[in-house]
């Protein structure tokens, strides 16, 4: 059999327009007249049309006359209105919700509540009726605003629908990147539930690498190694990650995640589904800890019984709130300590230290003890422990952050290592350079032996 006839395709002619009062919309060709189309951009379809219904046109409007051309184009204007007044809602409709979505994220992004989408809302109707309400589409401006879809529930929508999208991007890249490693750290919220927190950092093809936050796993009973394991294998086998291609997991030193026979990274080894992978120590972790082995318990317990003493009663913090008020102080209260928060024990030293002359009066004030904050040798070492304290802390943030490689960060902690034998010269020479918190004491640093660092 011979091979069937290729099908033609017909294009509509320009010339078309002023000859027989036609124009093309989406593909088709429309009479300017009545508005009849004809399917086949043919030649003899549209003549046959023109001469058959509207011939008496060539008489009020001679063919090439300049009343032709100008009778065409307000023909083509009276359609384009026509058209736009069934778009424009559609148009309007569409960039209402792209608007929904983007104040949805923005207020995301920011830990707002949903219920503030109503609140913006407000905002913006009174912002736009004071600045547009002579401006001549200001009535326009209004009811665009006042159609933009911001209660809880929408904006709760538009969120789910975001992180819906963002889960499915991201199960896409896992699938088609070369390799990926893992970060796990389970902590404690403010509820009270254990939540293991992964990341993933995904290389590519071209070498380009990505990093993002791969899931939120809840540990609603114990937060044992099996725990762990179980709940990531199970959200591995859920989303069809492909394990595969996991080349290493990092992990703090905790004996749920490190330990030798049973900890998490010993049975994902044992797990026939894993690959062989490395394992990591955050190094982040590992300076945290490093941090913790200073000792001057002698002067952070005395530093923070005070400013919990202080914090305890509720009489007893607004009167001290009220003298630093008075007093006009740098700051208006004093930080509690938290254990778990890396940076928390350098700037609660920081504030101490800052407001030192204030609670002094404080406690004098109410008949306390203030005999070890007029001990010069325990001021001294508050103060060297919050210059240290504060150094640390700048490297902790230094190694925080995203897309930070391994080697940036050792970089990071060689330069610290480094920089400690220039503070111990510092020291010993009596340079306040590195030392300004001893120096803000007026004492210089004669009285700290340089073997604290």
């Amino acid at each position: 059999m011979s091979e069937s006839k290729k099908k033609k395709t017909y294009h509509f002619q320009e010339e078309w327009e002023e000859e027989f009062f036609f124009t093309t919309v989406r593909d088709k060709s429309v009479c300017l007249i009545c508005g009849a189309a004809v399917a086949l951009a043919k030649r003899h379809n549209v003549e046959r049309h023109f001469s058959t219904l509207h011939r008496t046109f060539n008489a009020s409007y001679p063919p090439g006359s300049t009343l032709r051309a100008e009778k065409v184009r307000e023909l083509k204007a009276a359609l384009g209105k026509q058209q736009s007044f069934f778009t424009k809602p559609v148009k309007q409709s569409v960039a209402t919700t792209e608007a929904s979505f983007r104040a949805a994220q923005y207020l995301a992004v920011n830990k707002k509540a949903f219920s503030d989408g109503e609140v913006v809302k407000g905002v913006m109707s009174v912002v736009a009726d004071t600045l547009f309400k002579d401006h001549k589409n200001g009535k326009e401006i209004i009811a665009a605003i006042s159609d933009v879809q911001l209660s809880a529930n929408t904006i709760a929508r538009r969120v789910s629908a975001m992180s819906t999208d963002l889960t499915q991007q991201l199960n896409r890249e896992l699938g088609t990147c070369k390799w990926f490693s893992i970060q796990c750290d389970e902590s404690v919220d403010n509820s009270s539930t254990a939540q293991l927190m992964v990341f993933v950092r995904m290389v590519f093809s071209d070498f380009t690498t990505k990093e993002e936050m791969l899931t939120l796993l809840p540990l609603k009973t114990t937060t044992k190694a099996v725990d762990i394991y179980e709940a990531m294998k199970r959200y591995f086998t859920e989303k069809n990650i492909p394990l595969e291609k996991l080349v290493s997991v990092t992990t703090d030193g905790a004996p749920a995640m490190t330990g030798r026979h049973s900890g998490f990274i010993a049975r994902c080894r044992r797990d026939p589904d894993f690959p062989r992978f490395l394992n990591y120590h955050c190094i982040i972790h590992q300076q945290a800890i490093c941090a913790k082995v200073m000792g001057f318990d002698h002067v952070m317990t005395p530093v923070v019984k005070i400013v919990n003493s202080i914090r305890s009663k509720a009489t007893q913090h607004r009167s001290f709130k009220l003298l630093l008020e008075e007093l006009s102080a740098e700051y208006g209260d004093l930080l509690l300590h938290t254990e778990i928060r890396w940076l928390s024990r350098g700037r609660v030293l920081q504030r101490f230290l800052s407001l030192l002359g204030e609670i002094k009066e404080f406690m004098d004030s109410r008949g306390q003890d203030t005999a070890l904050l007029q001990d010069a040798e325990w001021k001294l070492d508050l103060a060297f422990l919050t210059d240290i304290t504060g150094k640390l802390n700048h490297l902790n943030c230094e190694l925080q952050g995203k897309d930070k490689n391994v080697t940036d960060m050792i970089s990071a902690v060689s330069a610290f290592r480094a920089k400690l034998n220039i503070f111990s010269v510092h020291l010993q020479i009596n340079s306040k350079r590195y030392c300004s918190c001893i120096w803000g004491l007026g004492q210089g640093c004669r009285k700290v032996h340089p073997a604290h660092i």
